[in-house]
């Protein structure tokens, strides 16, 4: 993804609401990336959803590299318990082995809410909202193995997490933050480009195109003019030539970069960008550097 690239053994969640598209979401960040093997750990899977990800991965020829651990909302509360350590000894084996390894876990609310499940079953203290007290602990325990190996491979994890009434402030996704390397938030069907943030962007150039830093902060800065324009516009607000072009960028950016169905490789999408960019500005008033500008620019 050109804005919220994915760095080799991150740990990131997609805190998302329930009905939102974060297992389609999953599926196609299965398809796209270039690993060796592919780890899906479901936790309290409705049956379609996994059948969902059996077709996803087997249309898309990805089933042959792909272990899947998936406890159902029919199964026995406990097992779900087992999936996260399951799936993250098996990507860690694999790790060792000198593969790199994506973990997808979905959805680690569903593992919080089981661990709650069997502390009140087992009579323990209860703290924020009755989930135990030592929930930090036992999430950081399973983030944590993200890892790089120096003499071999990697293990990389993407973790649904979703968020009770829309409640960022609520324990499973307050604690999650404190763990991991930033977030993404998935709403309306779209990874939202200004709360969702990877920490490690910065290493965004090392092994892509000499644009990708540059066309990705333009883009995302333009598109939060976008934004304004569309508030000045409810507001009642006359429409100046430049809010004019702004609302076509929005329109286009929405459509041809944000839609979770495009599915095309990184270049190509860097590509995109500056047709976007110059189907709707002039180059100028872009504000992006001259030498990018003659090496990129191809008039719509």
């Amino acid at each position: 993804d050109v804005f919220n690239s994915l760095v080799v053994s991150q740990k990131l969640p997609i805190f998302s609401i329930s009905g939102e598209p974060y297992n389609q979401l999953l599926a196609r960040i299965a398809m796209q990336a270039e690993v060796d093997v592919i780890v899906l750990g479901g936790m309290g899977l409705k049956y379609d959803d996994y059948l969902y990800f059996k077709s996803e991965l087997e249309n898309g020829g990805a089933l042959s590299r792909t272990v899947m651990f998936v406890h159902t909302a029919a199964d026995p509360t406990v097992e779900c318990l087992k999936i996260p350590d399951m799936s993250l000894a098996v990507a860690e084996q694999f790790a060792l082995q000198g593969k790199d390894v994506l973990v997808l876990l979905t959805d680690m609310t569903n593992f919080a809410d089981s661990m709650k499940e069997i502390a009140i079953t087992q009579e323990q203290v209860p703290s924020n909202r009755g989930y135990p007290g030592d929930l930090y602990s036992q999430l950081a325990a399973r983030y944590e193995k993200a890892v790089d190996f120096d003499s071999a491979g990697s293990v990389t994890i993407l973790a649904v997490t979703t968020m009770p009434g829309d409640d960022v402030t609520h324990p499973v996704p307050d604690n999650t933050g404190y763990i991991t390397e930033g977030q993404y938030y998935l709403k309306g069907g779209r990874i939202e480009p200004f709360g969702s943030l990877s920490r490690l962007k910065q290493n965004v150039n090392n092994k892509t195109r000499d644009d990708h830093r540059t066309l990705m902060d333009s883009m995302i800065r333009l598109y939060a003019s976008y934004k304004d324009t569309l508030e000045k516009k409810s507001m009642g607000f006359m429409m100046s030539e430049w809010d004019e072009k702004l609302l076509k960028y929005g329109a286009m950016f929405e459509k041809e970069m944000m839609d979770l169905s495009i599915n095309i490789p990184l270049e190509s999408a860097l590509d995109m960008g500056w047709k976007i960019l110059a189907s709707c500005f002039k180059s100028e008033e872009t504000g992006i550097k001259s030498e990018l500008i003659a090496k990129y620019w191809r008039e719509a």
